[in-house]
C-alpha cells in the first residue's frame, strides 16, 4: 500500500517550506501527498447570508494546480467546517502515515490552532506529526536526534511507519538524553527505552548523546546543535496530547523553538503499573 503524507496548510508564502520538505520525504518513501486546505468556517459564515458554505472554486483550482505541478503523486482538497471535523474526515479517508504542518515565523502557542487540532486528533489516530519551521532549510535529514527520558513507552502501529521513514532516509539516529547532573549516567537507559519499541530494527548503529542542563528544552536544543541534527523527534505521552496540557510541556516548547523540523511521535498508553515500586523506576528528567 502506498504511504500517504497529509499536508495541512494554507499553501501561501511561508508555508512552502513544509510542502517542499514533505515532497522530498514523499520521494524518498515512494509516497503520495494529500494537500489539505481548511477554510475558516467562521469567516465564511460572516460573509454568507445562508447556512450553506460553498467551497471557494478559486481555492480548489489553485490547490489542484499546485498538486499537479509537484514531482510526486498528489491531490488537493479544500475542507470547510470545524477544523477538527475536517481533519478527522481527511485522516479517515486517506489513512496518512504522517501529518505535516508549517510553523509560522514567531509562532506562539496561541498562534497555532491547526497544531492544537492535530494534537487532539492524534489522541485517536496513531501517526506522527511533523512541524516544519517556515525558515527551515529544505533537504532530506541526515542526522535525527530522538529526545528520550528513559521512561518506558510504546508507539503502537506508528512505529512501523516511523521506522520505514528512517530507513528510507538512511539517516543516523541519535538518542539524546538530558539530566540536571553530570553524574547521572542514564543515556544507556534512554537508549534501551527506544530499542524496546522496535524503532531501531534494521537501522544503522544508534548512538547516544548526554547533555547536562537544568532546563530540558535548552538541553535538547543544545544537543541538536552539537550533533548537527537536521530533524528532531520527540515523544508525546498520551495525557499530554490534550492541548491544555501539551502547551505546558517541553515538547510544546521544542515545537515552537526548534530551528529544525520536529517530528512528534504519539506514545500509546502504558498498562497500569502492578508493582509497588513502579514510581521508583521513573526517569530522572522527564521529557514530556
Amino acid at each position: 500500500m502506498t504511504p500517504t503524507l497529509l499536508i495541512v496548510s494554507d499553501f501561501v508564502a511561508g508555508a512552502n517550506s513544509a510542502l517542499d520538505f514533505a515532497t522530498l520525504l514523499a520521494q524518498a518513501l515512494g509516497a503520495q501527498l494529500v494537500l489539505l486546505h481548511m477554510q475558516d468556517v467562521e469567516a465564511l459564515k460572516a460573509e454568507q447570508s445562508t447556512t450553506q458554505l460553498p467551497v471557494s472554486s478559486s481555492a480548489t483550482q489553485a490547490l489542484h494546480a499546485l498538486a499537479q505541478a509537484l514531482p510526486v503523486p498528489a491531490v488537493g482538497e479544500v475542507g470547510v467546517g470545524p477544523m477538527e471535523d475536517v481533519l478527522q474526515t481527511a485522516i479517515s479517508r486517506h489513512h496518512p502515515t504522517l501529518i505535516v504542518l508549517s510553523r509560522p515565523m514567531g509562532a506562539t502557542t496561541a498562534d497555532v490552532p491547526v497544531t492544537t487540532t492535530a494534537l487532539n486528533v492524534l489522541r485517536s489516530h496513531a501517526c506522527g506529526l511533523l512541524v516544519v519551521p517556515a525558515t527551515s532549510k529544505v533537504g532530506l535529514p541526515e542526522r535525527v536526534l530522538l529526545a528520550a527520558d528513559g521512561g518506558k513507552f510504546t508507539l503502537g502501529t506508528c512505529v512501523d511507519s516511523v521506522r520505514n521513514l528512517l530507513v528510507a532516509l538512511h539517516a543516523q539516529l541519535i538518542v539524546g538524553h538530558v539530566t540536571e547532573s553530570a553524574t547521572q549516567h542514564t543515556a544507556p537507559q534512554a537508549l534501551a527505552s527506544v530499542v524496546r519499541t522496535g524503532l531501531t530494527l534494521n537501522l544503522p548503529a544508534v548512538t547516544t548523546t548526554h547533555v547536562c542542563h537544568a532546563e530540558p528544552t535548552t538541553g535538547i536544543l543544545q544537543a541538536v546543535a552539537e550533533q548537527r541534527a537536521d530533524l528532531l523527534a520527540v515523544v508525546a505521552r498520551p495525557h499530554t496530547l490534550l492541548w491544555s496540557l501539551f502547551r505546558q510541556t517541553v515538547t510544546a516548547q521544542l515545537v515552537l523553538q526548534s530551528p529544525v523540523p520536529v517530528l512528534v511521535l504519539p506514545a500509546q498508553p502504558q498498562p497500569a503499573a502492578t508493582s509497588a515500586h513502579a514510581s521508583a523506576r521513573r526517569a530522572p528528567s522527564a521529557i514530556r
